[in-house]
């Protein structure tokens, strides 16, 4: 559930881990996943190469969210990946 998605996320980061929003298999364009991965300032998404278009819908709406908040965005870049462990601490909104 995403109850129990939100708790596992919070447990990785107050034991300082990174965390990775991942579809599923048998995946459709619905969007949730990349706006839950800004949301939970994951830093990190898995949804597949850009081959099909329920992939390229998530990449869209995190363009579109990129847009949406502008100067407030925040790229974690190559940190996120530096020893597994959650070095992008900054909020992706103040």
């Amino acid at each position: 559930t995403l109850t129990e998605t939100l708790a596992a996320i919070t447990m990785a980061k107050e034991a300082n881990y990174s965390t990775v929003i991942s579809h599923r298999s048998g995946e459709t364009e619905d969007t949730t996943i990349a706006d839950l991965a800004v949301a939970v300032n994951a830093g990190q998404i898995k949804t597949g190469s850009m081959s099909r278009s329920d992939r390229i819908a998530k990449y869209n709406q995190l363009i579109r969210i990129e847009q949406f908040l502008g100067a407030q965005a925040r790229y974690a870049g190559i940190s996120v990946l530096k020893n597994g462990k959650n070095n992008h601490q900054q909020p992706v909104l103040a």
